[in-house]
């Protein structure tokens, strides 16, 4: 791919990202494509359809949560990495704005299959270290947590210090 059809792309999914945070999964592409600074032949030339583009935006989102996994893991303590992590995952919910529903709908639900064993495992990880440290209790499942944070998420729309309240009266109850 040339570097300008590259960055074309980048800028989309960049562009895309954001509108979805404000507008749902359901933004304009039109928008988008303004919003992007490039024409609606452009957007549908990278993006042939809708849920391609939400793919995109979605795997991206999805691999840098991963990866915020991974480095919290190497650079804090096993339950505030954990709890770092979760708080991550609430603002990820709260950022998709029915994408993740979007994607299941969608002509490809292997996506939203994919990544959300990709999230799992990635916090199980952090799950099971914050258990051999004794911070959480041993019967707390790594899904039962991606729950709470999501639901918490939605729940709070919009006031990410009521999210991080609620989230942390729900790790209370985790712990030992």
């Amino acid at each position: 791919m040339r570097a300008d059809a590259r960055r074309n792309q980048e800028r989309i999914v960049a562009v895309a990202g954001a509108a979805i945070a404000e507008h749902g999964a359901d933004a304009s592409l039109e928008e988008i494509a303004r919003r992007a600074g490039v024409g609606s032949a452009t957007l549908h030339r990278h993006f042939p359809t809708r849920q391609v583009l939400l793919e995109a935006v979605f795997r991206d989102r999805v691999e840098a949560l991963c990866g915020q996994a991974r480095s919290m893991a190497a650079d804090l303590e096993p339950g505030p990495a954990l709890v770092a992590w979760l708080r991550a995952v609430g603002r990820h919910a709260a950022a998709n704005r029915g994408l993740a529903a979007s994607l299941m709908r969608g002509s490809d639900p292997s996506l939203g299959a994919t990544c959300h064993a990709m999230i799992t495992a990635a916090g199980e990880e952090l799950v099971s270290a914050a258990r051999r440290t004794g911070d959480v209790r041993a019967d707390v499942a790594v899904v039962d947590l991606l729950k709470l944070a999501n639901a918490i998420s939605l729940s709070a729309e919009g006031d990410p210090a009521e999210a991080d309240r609620l989230l942390a009266l729900a790790l209370d109850g985790i712990r030992p």
